[in-house]
């Protein structure tokens, strides 16, 4: 990567402000509750004593010695989270304050910082159609905000997306488990093979990326298109009706085959939109999640 600019930094300072008190006041406190909460080692079976929960009895060790034995697990100290954040010419889309991959700045920032208040190890994947730039991950807030810069830095790829590429090098890299935050408009070729594979060793998050001006059509007669991601141009009559209703099919069925296929390989979704922020959908995820956890510890 080129030297920083100054204003890459100042942006970097102004996202670590405003991230900042949500950080501090929210979200390392849901997040130790979602996350650090459930992660639970083996430590030692010890005997049962009058209160014990019946469902940590070893049976196996009660067998042997004739008495009943339980088991006792202690919170894993240290998480590994990885930010697979995708970095294709599609990234730099907007209609309003921000685009996608200043969004994707935003939350890699409250995801990393998080992270780092609860001492784990955060590290960074930009993709496009292949891994760009990786970053191993490491604690701290210098490294926190490091990744943070690169994401705001990194120059936008003319190359197309294709998350699972990324998905596949996450699996070979990741030695443990780990949390992996995938954040991207998820405008890709199937990922399911990859995602399936990823998901049987590691908790998966999608974060999709959502701008209004990818919801609707908008009405400005024959106007001409450019992708972004492959350059080829098309001009469209916006104002034709057909048009514009087999644009919302698309969408709407692009939107219902992403959440079936999640759903199905049981990843949680959250759709941030970029004219509204990261806040709100990031604490009703924790909140989804720490309810369901609950759920399941008392079945």
């Amino acid at each position: 990567m080129n030297a920083i600019s100054p204003d890459i930094l100042r942006q970097v300072k102004r996202i670590e402000l405003r991230t900042r008190g949500l950080v501090n006041s929210r979200f390392v406190g849901e997040y130790h509750s979602v996350f650090k909460g459930q992660g639970m080692e083996f430590s030692e079976v010890r005997e049962y004593q009058p209160g014990d929960e019946v469902r940590t009895i070893d049976w196996n060790v009660s067998a042997r010695m004739r008495r009943l034995f339980v088991k006792r697990f202690v919170e894993e100290r240290e998480l590994t989270v990885l930010l697979i954040v995708d970095c294709s010419g599609s990234s730099r889309f907007g209609t309003g304050d921000r685009d996608k991959q200043g969004m994707a700045a935003e939350l890699a920032a409250v995801l990393a910082l998080t992270a780092t208040r609860n001492n784990d190890r955060v590290g960074l994947i930009l993709c496009s159609d292949r891994p760009e730039h990786v970053v191993p991950p490491r604690k701290g807030r210098r490294h926190a905000l490091r990744l943070v810069r690169d994401v705001l830095a990194w120059p936008t790829s003319g190359r197309p997306t294709d998350l699972g590429v990324a998905l596949e090098y996450a699996a070979r890299a990741l030695p443990h488990h780990a949390i992996v935050f995938v954040i991207s408009d998820f405008v890709t070729p199937s990922i399911e093979r990859q995602l399936r594979i990823l998901s049987q060793r590691h908790d998966i998050v999608a974060v999709v990326l959502d701008d209004p001006g990818e919801r609707t059509l908008p009405n400005l007669g024959v106007t001409r298109l450019v992708d972004t991601e492959s350059g080829r141009r098309v001009e469209i009559d916006t104002s034709d009706p057909g048009v514009r209703t087999r644009y919302l099919a698309a969408i709407d069925q692009e939107r219902v085959e992403r959440q079936q296929l999640l759903r199905r390989l049981g990843i949680d979704e959250v759709v941030v939109r970029t004219e509204s922020g990261w806040a709100e959908p990031l604490l009703r995820f924790f909140n989804t999640r720490e309810t369901r956890g609950r759920r399941i510890r008392r079945r």
